[in-house]
């Protein structure tokens, strides 16, 4: 920012002209935070375009923006993002969640029946995204959630203790390899629906080094991107119960292997759901 007390609408301006330039409506939510404003309330900002932006408040506004220009998910500038209805706490010990994601969600939720309590499993939760807005929606089922992450558990059991949600978390062993490193933590239960966004990005991707400000353990899953799809499917019916789903994310390009890991398991009605952007994004099984 320029030494001189600029306007917000100035301020604005400025973030969207500096170096590769943001956009307007991310500079707008940067803005709202570093004056303790709620993200949507973009209206403030018109009508108050003309107020002086304090040198503290566009210090820090100019960090923000540099760092956000540099790749930082803007997730982890505000401390917030919306997922389904909710708004989660996530900083740089989970994954930013995904539009993408909630696709994932959508799928449950239609097998899920409102008024069961039935038993479900997020495997691999990060920021518990999937697993509390399950519980929103449905707050008769039994929520249980894994992570190999200790970092990501807390954060997890903070967003639930700060939306007033019940899940049981449950933290898996990193020194495990395959299966195990997924099932383990529920030996001997069984569930009505599993469902997981594991890591599904082949070690080589091109993209990675854009996402260089997230858990690395979290996004890369061997030289194809399959390993850890491959493990959870490959112990998955023994925690089904009868007519249980298995549901996964999975990369944009992976739905057929995916769907050929299902069927190869020995699930029934394996199928795939697109998301917004019309990408066959999940795809899923169900136990005979």
């Amino acid at each position: 920012m320029n030494s001189k007390q600029s306007t917000l609408a100035q301020a604005l301006r400025q973030a969207q002209a500096t170096g590769l330039g943001l956009p307007r409506p991310e500079a707008q939510m940067l803005l709202l935070h570093v004056l303790g404003r709620p993200a949507a309330d973009r209206a403030w900002l018109i009508a108050h375009d003309d107020d002086l932006l304090p040198p503290e408040a566009a210090a820090h506004f100019g960090a923000l923006c540099a760092r956000r220009i540099a790749g930082e998910p803007l997730a982890y500038l505000t401390g917030t993002k919306a997922f389904h209805g909710l708004e989660l706490q996530v900083d740089a010990r989970v994954l930013d969640p995904r539009p993408d994601t909630e696709t994932l969600v959508d799928w449950a939720l239609e097998l899920l029946p409102p008024d069961a309590p039935a038993r479900v499993l997020d495997l691999g939760t990060g920021s518990g995204a999937v697993a509390l807005a399950l519980a929103h929606r449905r707050p008769q089922a039994q929520l249980s959630a894994t992570d190999a992450s200790a970092d990501a558990l807390a954060v997890a059991q903070a967003n639930a203790e700060r939306l007033a949600l019940r899940v049981r978390w449950l933290q898996a062993d990193a020194a495990l390899e395959g299966p195990a490193r997924w099932w383990a933590p529920v030996v001997g239960e069984r569930f009505e629906l599993v469902a997981s966004n594991p890591p599904y990005i082949a070690a080589g991707d091109p993209h990675l080094p854009a996402l260089g400000h997230e858990p690395l353990g979290a996004l890369v899953s061997g030289a194809d991107g399959l390993d850890d799809l491959r493990a959870i499917i490959t112990d998955a019916l023994p925690h089904l119960r009868p007519g249980g789903w298995l549901l996964l994310e999975h990369g944009w390009d992976q739905a057929a292997a995916v769907r050929a890991l299902l069927q190869a398991a020995g699930f029934a009605d394996v199928q795939s759901r697109r998301d917004l952007a019309g990408i066959e994004r999940c795809s899923g099984g169900r136990r005979v």
